[in-house]
């Protein structure tokens, strides 16, 4: 597969990092280097540049190596979410991840607010990654809009049940003239695989590696689960079968003879 092109940026590496839940930054700083990820989210609130009183998330971060990109994590409509951008814009931060979601339970992207913060933040002239439902309606949309990639979610935030939403990113890969990168309810490398697997252009996770027992090595993991699906769709997968086909012939026996 060829490197990944994101608003004019090139990723050589599929998978990408959620900053949130961490227990430390040291621990988060190992991770990172685990997961030898080149794009990482996270929330403005986190960002305390040259405060030697907080845990500044950006100490952690090579950001000559590593894309920032602010996310609008708490933000319930699209005025709310754009004044984020603002704020992170002003801060020097150009990539925007729109997450907004007013459902606290289930954290469910409110499609009309975000595809209208999408049109605001690419009038700004901010690289919008949205966050957004398996909607392949909405995620053409939101491309139509400005959006440098779409973000369809595989299952709800934090669940890690895998691609619950399969069929619909199916859809939204064969229609996309952006990338797709499947964010939201990945719990396993191997979800992350077949994400690859089924055209998605990368994954990003977050619960899955900052809630395991061991972080760095599940990010390990993943970079190299994302990388084994990469080199297989390369590869060239052989075509399903309905039925058995030998890999040895069956119908010769003369050896026996």
């Amino acid at each position: 597969m060829k490197p990944l092109e994101i608003g004019g940026r090139r990723f050589t590496n599929r998978f990408f990092l959620g900053t949130g839940k961490f227990a430390s930054t040291e621990q988060l700083r190992a991770t990172l280097a685990a997961s030898q990820t080149q794009l990482v989210t996270t929330a403005l609130s986190r960002v305390h540049e040259n405060d030697a009183a907080s845990d500044d998330i950006l100490s952690a971060i090579d950001r000559t190596k590593v894309e920032v990109m602010l996310n609008t994590s708490g933000a319930r409509t699209a005025e709310e979410a754009v004044r984020i951008a603002k704020i992170g814009k002003a801060a020097g931060f150009s990539w925007i991840k729109l997450e907004i979601h007013p459902d606290a339970r289930y954290l469910l992207p409110d499609p009309v607010e975000t595809l209208a913060a999408v049109e605001k933040c690419a009038a700004l002239g901010l690289v919008v990654l949205p966050y957004i439902n398996a909607d392949p309606v909405l995620a053409k949309r939101c491309e139509e809009a400005g959006a440098a990639a779409v973000m369809p979610l595989g299952a709800p935030i934090g669940s890690n049940r895998g691609l619950r939403t399969r069929d619909m990113l199916e859809i939204i890969v064969e229609q996309a003239t952006v990338p797709v990168v499947v964010d939201a309810g990945i719990g396993l490398p191997s979800h992350a695989a077949e994400a690859i697997e089924l055209g998605a252009d990368a994954v990003l996770a977050n619960t899955a590696v900052a809630a395991a027992g061991d972080p760095p090595a599940m990010a390990e993991a993943f970079r190299l689960a994302v990388r084994a699906a990469e080199l297989a769709v390369e590869a060239g997968p052989a075509a399903s079968r309905a039925t058995a086909s030998a890999s040895s012939p069956m119908d010769d026996f003369s050896i026996f003879s």
